[in-house]
């Protein structure tokens, strides 16, 4: 067995035990069915679809539904717990309907895009092997668990403070950045499928004032939600918000924009054009583009 694959059978219950003690710190404060905390069976069934889909896809040997499962993931876990809750209040209502706005867009633009490549290099590899693919699913199961804490433990939890001005606040900044995480992602799309731009890459519209305004956006859309959920939480509910930290460390420092850097570098470094929007143009937050490079 390779070095690989026995990483991934010795993560595999980490990141499961992960997952049960996000499972019981959300549940305090939380409504129950039969005894059973909602938050922990919102949690499970995350866990369980990725599971599921994961046997059609290690038999067929496809990854062209990895993304489009997550998205819908979110929706599944978001409605399970307002649908169980008891009386949800207009919190839990327009938290469900930032989550579901969000990964229906989300998913249908990754489903697209995976659809016009034909697969998605990230699981070249990973798909080969039984352990690595199958902790590929579970990750997802525990991305969804992490990015939606906060969202979950207000849906689920049985204090019910009228929604007000911070949730007022929290909603104007998830605005802010699904727009910002939309348009970027339109005019990526745009770009690409303009025959004329093969072999190219993109920095005019917001690409000209972030290398990767997409990611910004999703920044900024998950503080969103985590300040819709703040005025509910209690206790260990607290730990729910590490959500948008989560989301921020994910996308800064692992599989995000260090990943399209380097990927970049490796196709355009060198090039005078590349290096000069490298050099004026700013990783992550926006910034006004300028003629000179810093």
């Amino acid at each position: 067995m390779q070095k690989a694959e026995r990483t991934a059978l010795i993560s595999l219950p980490i990141v499961i035990l992960v997952g049960l003690g996000f499972a019981w710190a959300g549940s305090q404060n939380g409504a129950r069915v039969n005894g059973v905390p909602i938050y922990a069976l919102a949690v499970g069934g995350a866990f369980a679809i990725q599971w599921l889909a994961f046997i059609p896809a290690w038999l067929m040997q496809s990854e062209r539904f990895y993304d489009l499962t997550g998205s819908l993931t979110y929706i599944t876990v978001a409605v399970l717990a307002t649908v169980l809750s008891p009386a949800p209040d207009a919190r839990s209502i327009v938290l469900l309907v930032v989550v579901a706005i969000w990964a229906l867009r989300l998913g249908i633009y990754l489903a697209r895009r995976v659809h016009r490549a034909g697969k998605d290099v990230r699981f070249d590899e990973l798909k080969r092997s039984l352990p690595r693919f199958l902790l590929a699913w579970t990750m997802q199961g525990l991305w969804v668990t992490f990015t939606l804490a906060a969202a979950l433990a207000a849906m689920t939890s049985t204090v019910r403070p009228e929604i007000g001005l911070v949730a007022l606040l929290g909603g104007i900044i998830w605005l802010f950045g699904f727009t910002i995480e939309a348009a970027a992602d339109l005019q990526k799309s745009r770009f690409r499928a303009d025959p004329g731009n093969s072999g190219r890459f993109i920095h005019s519209g917001l690409w000209a004032w972030s290398r990767h305004p997409n990611y910004f956006g999703e920044i900024v859309l998950w503080v969103g939600v985590a300040i819709i959920a703040l005025p509910v939480l209690q206790g260990w509910q607290y730990v729910t918000l590490v959500s948008p930290v989560f989301v921020t460390v994910l996308l800064t420092r692992i599989s995000g924009v260090p990943l399209l850097e380097r990927r970049a570098d490796e196709k355009w470094g060198g090039q005078e054009d590349y290096e000069a929007y490298k050099a004026r143009t700013p990783v992550l937050i926006p910034r006004p583009p300028s003629g000179k490079a810093r």
